[in-house]
């Protein structure tokens, strides 16, 4: 009886130790190095939630149920696609929570990676700052106030309990007629290098002698950054978006592939495979590209994300034979793909070609080491879920005023006055009656162009901000009277007694290939407003445009001129400067043409003849100490 108390004894104690010895995983112990939490974890799961760790779905697809039972690795917000109209953070935050919540009680609670588009600031997010696109960004020449931009956008982002952007745009725009232009911090690889500082911005600065090539996310106030698109995108012929760059290998390493090199051994997380072809072959397929060079030559240990249903895109028309394309993209290299609405097929077409071996094991299981490091490196397993201690940070007053000296040094002050002698800016502040004209004065949406309040951007004032003719207003003497009239006509300038009129006219908000123009002219009525306002009194012209257009016509009617490019809410920041409180300092971080005939063209080429030079920029000085 002894024999049998002792052995039961025995089997209670050993089956408390089973218990124990199954409750502790070294992938849950955030003390062991992230390598052996990888090997640990990769060993614990099945085909199919490696395959789920692969997919990223749209946030109109998910549910806490859809997380835990596909074992989904990801989910975005598709632009426009948020909680509410006008969601508050904390809403933001406890819808994303609900998401990970699915994914925790999964089997092995690996805990999903939400991202979202923050281009130019949190841009789906109503009252968030808005900072100038990438393109004003570029024309500041300054990488440190990048970085702070970049900081300031991962708290907005982080406020609303998502840890990853798909930002910054690196692509190096070589041709204006490309409705992405504005996302290209220039036409020059070198000032696109610069400008990768949003990376550490966002993600945080490297430990000293942190190993090249790795992924980095320093901490909670930090956000996953994905450098993109892989590669060539800004060199398509025409610049028709998502097209072929034709180009020599020599050419695409040394203009396209430079800023790549530099993020990645600032630790980007992430990098975004491109739409284009490069010489025909798709990026998405391009297995020599995203293998052989971004992770074997160059060392990228993070995850190669697709765009959004980049697979489906290999195929004309796109769709069409799908099971191929998922094997061509998912052998090329890719880790996660965004299938946001179709993920189903996929990973019924992705597990039937590993089990009939078409693609091998070992690629899934790179993909899923790559896309573990990331989520492991940043924290998510120890604070996979959010709260409202970051609320405080969306939309603050100190990251507004970052905005507003972004758009004070982004602006590029092109013509002023006759001559050196007789500039008209800085204008004067008392004057008796002032006029402002054109649809892009008092026009939030405008002033902040596309991927802003949804995918196309909007017209009319869509979020908090400050509009140019606010600031306006806002800048004068208080007995200045300022009259804004969208079109007036030359019998209405004749009656009135202006002492100056400021024009603000430009391009209506675009994104991606409905922004694509092979005439860049200024849309009606901007031609007329400039013609009629500056015949009638001095004027100057303010365009509010994602790129070089057509204004080589109007030159001689205009008497100063500015380009603010996409300044985004803080309006404040183009009055700063238009009055003397600031002086210009911005340069061109593109070359101004003179016909669209002569495009492409850019610095270095041969036969160069712009109407504004790469690098051209009027400075002027403040009128006041600051």
């Amino acid at each position: 009886m002894a024999e049998i108390r002792a052995l039961l004894i025995g089997i209670v104690v050993f089956c408390c130790w089973a218990a124990m010895a199954d409750e502790y995983a070294i992938y849950k112990d955030p003390e062991k190095p992230i390598n052996h939490r990888i090997k640990d974890l990769l060993n614990r799961m099945t085909l199919e939630e490696k395959i789920g760790q692969m997919v990223q779905i749209d946030q109109s697809r998910a549910s806490a149920e859809v997380m835990k039972n596909y074992y989904i690795g990801s989910i975005l917000s598709g632009p426009g696609h948020v909680p509410a109209e006008k969601a508050s953070p904390e809403m933001w935050v406890d819808m994303v929570n609900d998401f990970q919540k699915g994914s925790l009680s999964s089997r092995l609670g690996i805990p999903m990676i939400y991202g979202i588009d923050a281009l130019h600031g949190h841009n789906n997010v109503y009252n968030a700052t808005l900072f100038p696109h990438n393109i004003g960004l570029g024309a500041t020449r300054d990488p440190e106030l990048v970085k702070k931009v970049g900081a300031a956008t991962a708290l907005e982002v982080r406020a609303t309990g998502i840890p990853y952007t798909f930002a910054p745009c690196i692509a190096v725009c070589r041709d204006p007629r490309w409705g992405r232009c504005y996302e290209s911090y220039s036409e020059d690889p070198k000032v696109v290098q610069a400008m990768t500082e949003m990376i550490p911005g966002l993600q945080g600065d490297l430990p000293a002698n942190y190993r090249k090539g790795v992924p980095y996310v320093a901490g909670k106030q930090n956000v996953a950054a994905c450098a993109k698109h892989f590669v060539g995108d800004g060199g398509t012929t025409k610049g028709i978006d998502e097209n072929n760059t034709v180009i020599s290998r020599h050419e695409l390493l040394s203009i396209h592939m430079p800023a790549y090199y530099t993020s990645i051994i600032k630790g980007v997380s992430t990098i975004m495979v491109s739409y284009s072809s490069w010489n025909s072959i798709k990026m998405h397929a391009n297995r020599d590209l995203v293998t052989g060079f971004l992770k074997d030559k160059m060392r990228f240990r993070g995850f190669v994300i697709s765009d959004w249903e980049g697979l489906d895109r290999i195929t004309s028309p796109p769709h069409k034979n799908y099971s191929h394309s998922v094997e061509e993209g998912v052998n090329a290299g890719i880790d996660m793909i965004m299938v946001p609405l179709e993920y189903k097929e996929f990973i019924n077409d992705l597990t039937f070609l590993v089990k009939n071996n078409s693609i091998p094991m070992s690629r899934i299981d790179d993909a899923v080491k790559r896309i573990l490091r990331v989520k492991f490196m940043m924290g998510l397993f120890e604070n996979p879920l959010a709260d409202y201690s970051m609320t405080k940070y969306l939309g603050s007053q100190e990251h507004r005023e970052l905005a507003r000296e972004a758009v004070r040094k982004s602006l590029v002050l092109l013509k002023n006055g006759e001559s050196a002698n007789k500039p008209l800016i800085p204008l004067p502040k008392k004057e008796s009656k002032i006029l402002v004209a054109g649809s892009h004065a008092d026009n939030i949406g405008y002033q902040c162009g596309g991927w802003t309040m949804g995918w196309q951007g909007k017209s009319g004032n869509i979020t908090q901000g400050t509009t140019i003719l606010e600031a306006i207003r806002n800048t004068v003497d208080p007995k200045t009277v300022v009259t804004y009239r969208k079109n007036p006509d030359a019998e209405y300038l004749k009656s009135n007694k202006f002492s100056y009129a400021i024009v603000v006219v430009g391009e209506p908000p675009y994104a991606e290939w409905l922004g694509d123009n092979l005439n860049l002219t200024l849309p009606d009525p901007a031609p007329t407003v400039i013609t009629n306002v500056c015949a009638s009194v001095k004027c100057v012209v303010v365009l509010i445009t994602g790129r070089p257009v057509v204004i080589q016509p109007y030159v001689d009617q205009i008497d100063a001129l500015v380009a603010a490019w996409l300044p985004g809410t803080e309006g404040q920041g183009v009055a700063d400067v238009l009055f003397g409180d600031y002086g210009f300092s911005g340069k061109l971080p593109r070359t101004w043409f003179k016909t669209v005939d002569q495009l492409p063209m850019n610095v270095g080429d041969k036969n160069y003849d712009p109407l504004y030079p790469f690098g051209y920029g009027i400075a002027t000085q403040p009128t006041k100490a600051k």
